[in-house]
């Protein structure tokens, strides 16, 4: 297999690496989009790091495979260890869960100093990148939510921000359902949120089930609080 053509997710990740730019593709897998990137001309360099042995033989074999070990340098290490300060001016984690992603950044924050710009994808808990971009004086720039094979993925794009623009949207709403697909709230939006109500009006029932416990009682509230969020953005439509 090669990268001509990427996943419609990573498809989103690629629209957002600035032409020309060097950049490092943490957690690469088979590379792709560090290939798919270098064969279209569209940037200067790339990284594409791995921890595992599995995935880090898989995208060093890739690269050798279509002819980029000029362009992509596939390197194995934990996080942000693959790369070196001042090395890449934009960094992509794909495909993982919020809190690892916002956990990579923090161990690595020394490696973030000139980087320019952040692409991210989490595959659960947006709200665990939200928090830690927003806490590290990075501006969110452009978010999107989209769904393939009936998962539904959102991708946040940060770039380095101020403490003004990071008071003004620091609040739990835009952290959970992200500034910018709040404006948008498109279909794959609807739907993620509408499976999101419903699990929690499930647990909820469960909840009034159980003992009264002051636990219970505490977190039948922020159910109860979540869902009237929802209700209030969606109200009660349908997919």
């Amino acid at each position: 297999m090669n990268s001509d053509k990427l996943s419609k997710r990573l498809e989103a990740v690629a629209t957002y690496i600035p032409k020309g730019f060097s950049f490092a593709d943490i957690g690469s897998d088979h590379a792709y989009l560090p290939c798919y990137m270098a064969k279209k001309d569209k940037i200067s360099f790339a990284i594409a790091g791995e921890v595992v042995d599995g995935p880090y033989n898989s995208a060093v074999k890739q690269v050798k495979l279509e002819g980029l070990t000029s362009k992509v340098s596939v390197r194995k290490g934990n996080g942000l260890e693959v790369i070196q300060p001042s090395e890449v001016q934009c960094i992509t984690i794909a495909g993982m869960g919020g809190a690892l992603i916002a956990d990579i950044l923090e161990q690595g924050k020394d490696k973030l100093e000139n980087v320019n710009r952040l692409i991210l994808q989490p595959n659960v808990s947006a709200y665990s990148v939200r928090k830690w971009l927003y806490s590290n004086d990075w501006e969110l720039v452009a978010e999107e939510i989209l769904e393939e094979d009936g998962k539904i993925y959102e991708v946040l794009v940060a770039e380095r921000g101020n403490q003004q623009s990071k008071q003004e949207v620091l609040n739990e709403k835009l952290m959970l359902l992200g500034p910018f697909l709040l404006i948008s709230k498109n279909k794959a939006f609807v739907k993620k949120w509408m499976q999101e109500k419903n699990n929690w009006i499930r647990i909820l029932n469960q909840l009034d089930a159980a003992p009264k416990t002051e636990e219970n009682k505490k977190k039948s509230q922020e159910l109860q609080a979540k869902i009237q969020l929802i209700n209030e953005v969606i109200g009660h439509e349908t997919n």
